[in-house]
């Protein structure tokens, strides 16, 4: 292969320096885009990537828009008390209910699947639904260690539903080989597909190694 090229040094230290920022920027006051703006300024500055090449990668804007947007809604329903209305909503149905252990963990982690649909990531909707689902499972009766885990296992589950429901989601939807259509009843499908595996298959090995 040679020695390395000019260029390739270039990429090499632009792309570690954004690492490192990235890594440590919390601590300078650097956030994730703001490093990642920085690298991408300096390798236009150093001649590695032009203008034109960035505007040519028309997947990576279609992804930039989409996702940018989706998650400023995603956020301007959680501040306008949307998300929190509903998940009130559905935590007093069930307590007026007064259904067992089982049924509210049930309950709970199809509403929390279901909800998804108005999140653009899913740490947003751990953070905006997690602690109030546990304290309902738990006040239902659910056991603590089962509860706290099952949550951020089931975050895990519908990453595809949607062309928004994570990041890698909207690259995937952004690269163009199926449409929006296919994207949703695939990653439907799929998604119940997972819950119903990871439910049944699950549940037995939770009660194997002793969590009910």
């Amino acid at each position: 292969l040679g020695p390395m090229k000019k260029i390739e040094w270039l990429v090499a230290g632009t792309m570690m320096l954004t690492m490192v920022l990235w890594i440590v920027g919390d601590k300078l006051g650097i956030s994730g885009a703001t490093a990642a703006m920085v690298g991408i300024t300096l390798q236009m500055l150093t001649g590695v990537v032009t203008w034109a090449d960035l505007l040519g990668e028309k997947g990576a804007w279609d992804t930039l828009i989409w996702f940018a947007v989706l998650v400023a809604m995603s956020a301007q329903l959680k501040e306008f008390g949307l998300i929190g209305a509903l998940s009130a909503k559905v935590n007093a149905g069930l307590t007026a209910m007064n259904l067992g252990w089982p049924a509210v963990f049930i309950t709970l982690h199809v509403a929390y699947f279901l909800l998804h649909y108005l999140f653009a990531s899913q740490t947003a909707q751990l953070a905006a639904l997690g602690s109030a689902f546990l304290a309902t499972m738990i006040g239902a009766g659910t056991p603590p260690i089962l509860a706290a885990l099952t949550i951020p296992f089931h975050t895990n589950l519908f990453g595809g539903m949607t062309h928004y429901a994570s990041g890698q989601s909207a690259v995937f939807y952004g690269s163009g080989y199926y449409d929006m259509g296919t994207t949703f009843k695939v990653g439907g499908i799929v998604g119940v597909t997972n819950l119903l595996i990871w439910g049944i298959v699950g549940g037995i090995w939770w009660k194997i190694i002793g969590l009910y």
